[in-house]
């Protein structure tokens, strides 16, 4: 198993695909963080002084959290697309190896992404914090659980997007599904009706970083948005598993 999940890493980067995937992430990250920066504690915003004011900084470090699902579709589909799907399977006649391989490979790279977009945050908000005559006590606890959950969501969102990969097969329909939804459906769910939004994957990730709804609603505790998290990156994998290992590859 350690064999087939150290292939799956080296097929993922030795192509760019990764690498520009992780460089859009980090640079809606990055204007995230400098937009936040600038006009925190004007209109209403928590200045960054505050622990409220960093904690929404830092949450910018989550901001490519559709990249992360986008590289997951990416892995999948591309095997499908080029056929290099069967060269695995004949080189693995165990499907169901080759599948868990996956997903964790997948897993690993978008904890790479979050970690990544949480080490951007750090260095960008460090600075923006002490220059605005704040100290560092105002990350506490709070920013790194949010920095946790943010690894943990663009984990969940990577194997997100290698499901509905294996469920559709193909390339541009499962980005425009998956890109609808994480952007528009699930957001405005999130922030128009937080008692449905909160059971989604994005509210969870919500309530795992530890943000207030912006309506006003209650997320779910932070240990019951993590519970919901791993639910549904189960409930992915399983999909995955049973789409990519009763097909026709062919």
């Amino acid at each position: 198993m350690i064999g087939l999940v150290r292939a799956e890493l080296q097929k993922v980067f030795t192509t760019r695909m990764v690498w520009g995937m992780l460089a859009l992430s980090l640079g809606f990250t990055l204007i995230g963080l400098v937009v936040l920066g600038v006009f925190a504690g004007q209109q209403g915003t928590p200045p960054l002084t505050e622990p409220d004011g960093a904690l929404t900084l830092f949450s910018q470090a989550g901001s490519g959290l559709v990249f992360s699902f986008v590289i997951g579709t990416l892995l999948i589909t591309g095997e499908y697309r080029f056929q290099t799907i069967t060269h695995t399977f004949l080189a693995t006649p165990r499907r169901e190896r080759v599948v868990a391989a996956k997903l964790i490979a997948c897993a690993a790279v978008g904890a790479i992404f979050g970690l990544a977009g949480t080490l951007l945050a750090f260095a960008v908000g460090v600075p923006a914090i002490l220059i605005r005559g704040g100290s560092l006590s105002v990350i506490g606890g709070d920013v790194v659980r949010l920095c946790a959950g943010v690894v943990a969501a663009m984990a969940l969102y990577t194997i997100l997007g290698l499901a509905l990969g294996s469920l559709l097969r193909n390339q541009i329909a499962a980005i425009v599904i998956g890109v609808g939804w994480v952007y528009v459906l699930e957001n405005l769910l999130v922030v128009l009706l937080p008692g449905v939004g909160k059971w989604l994957p994005g509210g969870a990730a919500q309530a795992v970083y530890g943000l207030s709804s912006p309506m006003g609603g209650d997320y779910l505790p932070a240990w019951a948005g993590a519970a919901l998290l791993l639910g549904y990156a189960l409930l992915f994998a399983a999909i995955a598993s049973a789409t990519t290992i009763r097909r026709d590859i062919t």
